[in-house]
């Protein structure tokens, strides 16, 4: 079950594709259906704002201050929010915001927001931004954002009811909602390992002292008192109000440093420790704390004539703190870019095998869970087979094809979970692992492997893989145990003469605890191109042998699902 089925693959996927116009035709009448019964469907939590820029919105570009935006981002996404609770919400931390475009005067920012997920107290809530301009009627997408609000009520504590989805989508962001959710809570441990165990860029030496701007220079300071108008019905200050202020201050900084009008492009990460209500002054300060040729934690660029990016000087930081900040921003970078590259590109767009290091461990992880979850979230999956209560299942998206196995074993679901999130087992029961080897044990929930696959499809090497194994127990009730599977590069392990190099980019099981002592068994494989040459005409070969290893699966839970009593104690 290994990414490559051989040739059992190259004799082909008859009865998935024999009578897939027929299928895809029933398939279609079936979503049209679906459609008309749920047309008019709108999320119960969504909320649409629509602003026309005005000139005492912009800056002095004449486009509209990031600073105003965020605001109206807060106030739509707390509007939502507070539908979902039925109380009063407040902002708690909003997630990486990359702007594709500015935004000019006369034309019209359109807001949609929704929540995705619902914790216990805090929700996350989806942001979706376009711009419109309404004399050509075109339409720009200009940034998504992802804001955590929190349920604030005096008297009793919030027990925030759960979101059902319904839509694909909504099932894709409400099942990735808590990896991000644990992305987010180990953010901070991220920046302090980073620095601690990495080499973080210290290169003031080589740098061009004649263009260093002393970081001292470019401090600002300013007190915000917070007024009616800066609050929500509760007295609370807008986290998007707190939020413009910060751009104002940033700007600021950044232009001292820089002597011209940079653009605000992105904002990080970041958490608000806790609310201000009316009354309160707040004191904002902002420095540069770093600059990288064309971005000097809100990231700046300067923009010439012709809206390329202008060269920017060095900062020299001050010793001490100073020297603290000035790593890191580094640090930070480091992140972002791995957030970017890892985390906010499409599925489609991810490198098969993404070289694996210890600061990026974080983003490759929740990288490898949620293409998972998102395989498992989509709604067009064909039942091609079921042999004994084994069901195949098939799926064609873009340029993929992907597989999924189901059956109900009598384990329980944590059992199961502790058995198969070992790959060195997996041998005992499926014979496309021939030898697996423990890498690094990353932490409790990652580990990397090195396998060997017996040699398939009329080649005569045999095939080997590095696989990162990211696994999940439930976040709540309904979820599944989930262990990921996907390539990771290792300079540890290259490739080799004795094999042909393998890749999976996305495969693994989702568990559901189905009853006491039942489970169903999930597996899933995404059929990468090089795979996809060996699909011809017929499946029966490829049905009996998935049949036959999950048989085997099945077998080796039973056989071993007595022998876990001290492990299960930990889940």
């Amino acid at each position: 079950m290994i990414q490559n089925v051989g040739n059992h693959l190259r004799r082909g996927l008859a009865s998935v594709f024999s009578n897939r116009t027929s299928r895809k035709s029933a398939l279609r009448a079936g979503n049209d259906s679906a459609m008309a019964d749920g047309e008019g469907y709108r999320n119960p939590t969504e909320v649409q704002m629509s602003q026309l820029v005005l000139p005492c919105h912009t800056n002095q570009r004449g486009e509209l201050s990031v600073g105003q935006l965020l605001k109206w981002i807060d106030t739509t996404a707390c509007l939502s929010a507070e539908r979902h609770a039925g109380c009063p919400c407040v902002t708690a931390s909003m997630d990486d915001i990359y702007f594709e475009h500015t935004i000019s005067v006369g034309q019209v920012v359109n807001i949609k927001a929704k929540v995705n997920r619902a914790f216990n107290s805090s929700m996350e809530v989806g942001i979706q931004v376009a711009s419109e301009d309404l004399c050509s009627e075109k339409q720009w997408n200009v940034c998504k954002a992802l804001a955590t609000f929190v349920a604030r009520r005096e008297i009793t504590k919030v027990k925030l009811k759960q979101i059902t989805p319904r839509t694909e989508e909504e099932k894709m962001e409400h099942s990735v909602a808590a990896e991000r959710r644990r992305m987010r809570l180990v953010y901070a441990d991220t920046i302090k390992d980073l620095l601690a165990n990495c080499a973080i860029q210290g290169d003031l030496e080589s740098r061009d002292c004649s263009r260093m701007v002393p970081a001292e220079k470019t401090r600002v300071e300013s007190v915000e008192l917070v007024l009616p108008p800066h609050a929500n019905h509760q007295g609370n200050t807008f986290g998007g109000q707190i939020m413009a202020w910060m751009e104002n201050v940033a700007t600021i900084a950044a232009s001292r440093l820089c002597r011209a009008h940079p653009t605000l492009k992105a904002i990080e990460m970041f958490h608000f420790r806790g609310p201000s209500q009316v009354g309160d002054r707040l004191v904002l300060k902002a420095i540069v704390n770093n600059a990288f040729k064309h971005s000097a934690f809100m990231t700046f660029v300067v923009l010439d004539a012709d809206d390329q990016p202008q060269l920017l000087p060095w900062i020299r930081p001050q010793p001490g703190d100073g020297e603290r900040r000035y790593r890191e921003a580094s640090a930070r970078k480091k992140i972002r870019l791995d957030r970017k590259y890892i985390v906010s590109c499409k599925q489609t767009e991810v490198p098969l095998s993404v070289p694996w290091d210890p600061s990026n461990q974080v983003y490759l992880s929740y990288n490898n869970v949620s293409s998972l979850k998102m395989l498992v979230a989509k709604d067009n999956w064909v039942l091609s087979s079921e042999i004994s209560q084994v069901r195949l299942y098939t799926l064609e998206d873009d340029k993929f094809l992907s597989f999924h196995m189901e059956m109900v074993v009598h384990v329980d679901a944590a059992q199961a979970f502790l058995l198969l999130s070992d790959l060195r087992q997996r041998p005992e029961w499926d014979k496309h692992y021939r030898s697996v080897e423990l890498v690094q044990q990353v932490d409790e929930d990652d580990a990397i492997y090195h396998v060997t696959s017996p040699a398939l499809g009329g080649h005569t090497k045999p095939q080997d893989f590095v696989i990162l194994a990211s696994r999940r127990k439930p976040c709540d009730n309904g979820d599944p145990y989930v262990i990921a599977l996907r390539s990771v590069t290792l300079p540890t392990h290259r490739e080799t003469p004795e094999y042909r190099r393998g890749e999976t980019l996305c495969s693994g099981f989702c568990l559901w605890r189905e009853g006491d002592q039942l489970t169903k068994v999930s597996y899933y494989n995404q059929a990468t191109p090089g795979v996809l040459n060996y699909v011809t005409t017929n499946v029966a070969g490829l049905s009996s042998e998935f049949y036959t290893t999950f048989k085997a699966c099945e077998q080796f839970l039973l056989d071993n699902r007595n022998d876990l009593a001290p492990s299960l104690q930990t889940l």
